[in-house]
């Protein structure tokens, strides 16, 4: 069951991705290959997220980098010389995968200068937003929440409710510390029991003083107002500007703001263990990899049993 409006689902037309780190838990693989590149079996992460914005109706991709990561940008750009090498020489399934990127979406990128924090990199995006768009959509390129979708709901749950709408997964209590963690309330004439009302938000809790169990996820349906809030929150450790410091601002001051519980899947892409269990998930849930991937996992665990 959904959270249904009657407005347009489509409630963004511009997705972000913060994408400005140096993937320091990935070194020394990241010195030369940055993180959002490293491939999912075949498939580099950021263009994951990539068809997940493009699969929830935005039409512009903003990639937020640093100096020295064009190569991000640059997966999305039609390469003609490999392209006529991949067609000469009959490799039409390689070509087709090759192509894909470029057709998601369209794709851009502005430059975060320094490294001051999640809300800063998001602030870098204002300049380049229409004058009409009234929401934009975050995406963490780390996470991986499957089955795409959940940007759809949290746009239904917008159209309704207005205001701005965050994913969020139900964790363990034991590893609430690890997450920003809401505070939430039900709300009474919700026809999804998923989507509930958030009125605050804690950075790593203590397990004693952790509010919920819902954890953030990665995605984040904002109203505009963000920007005004992120203009007037205090740089916190670090001099770094915090998102959810913003978001609890905007909650302080009567701004809406609901989750959507994701009962789905999640993968953390940003440590090396979390990407190798995405990689073999998805290997697993391939036709090309997936049997003798699977033949494989059981005879090697089987040697380690013994």
């Amino acid at each position: 069951m959904t959270d249904t409006g009657t407005g347009d689902n489509r409630a963004f037309r511009t997705a972000v991705v913060p994408a400005a780190g140096l993937g320091t838990r990935f070194l020394p693989a990241t010195k030369t290959v940055p993180k959002e590149l490293l491939p999912v079996v075949d498939t580099p992460g950021i263009e994951l997220v990539a068809g997940e914005a493009a699969d929830s109706g935005a039409t512009r991709l903003v990639i937020v980098t640093s100096e020295g990561k064009d190569g991000v940008v640059a997966h999305f750009v039609e390469d003609l010389v490999l392209e006529s090498k991949l067609e000469a020489s009959g490799k039409s399934h390689l070509l087709e995968k090759v192509r894909k990127a470029q057709g998601l979406i369209k794709v851009e990128s502005v430059v975060q200068d320094e490294p001051r924090g999640l809300g800063h990199a998001v602030a870098c995006a204002e300049e380049v937003l229409d004058d009409d768009e009234d929401a934009i959509a975050v995406l963490l390129p780390d996470d991986l929440v499957m089955p795409r979708g959940v940007l759809e709901t949290m746009a239904r749950v917008r159209a309704k409710r207005g205001g701005s709408v965050l994913c969020a997964i139900d964790v363990p209590k034991d590893q609430v510390s690890a997450y920003g963690v809401f505070d939430v309330v039900e709300v009474p004439d919700a026809v999804n029991p998923d989507v509930l009302k958030v009125v605050g938000m804690v950075e790593k809790p203590k397990v004693e003083d952790a509010p919920s169990t819902f954890a953030a996820a990665g995605r984040y349906l904002l109203d505009r107002a963000v920007f005004d809030a992120l203009r007037r929150i205090e740089p916190g450790k670090g001099g770094e500007l915090q998102l959810t410091d913003a978001i609890a601002m905007l909650i302080d001051e009567g701004h809406p703001v609901h989750v959507v519980v994701h009962r789905g899947g999640r993968h953390d892409l940003g440590n090396p263990g979390g990407y190798l269990r995405a990689a073999v998930d998805f290997a697993l849930g391939s036709e090309e990899y997936g049997p003798s991937l699977r033949e494989w996992l059981v005879e090697r665990l089987q040697q380690t049993e013994r």
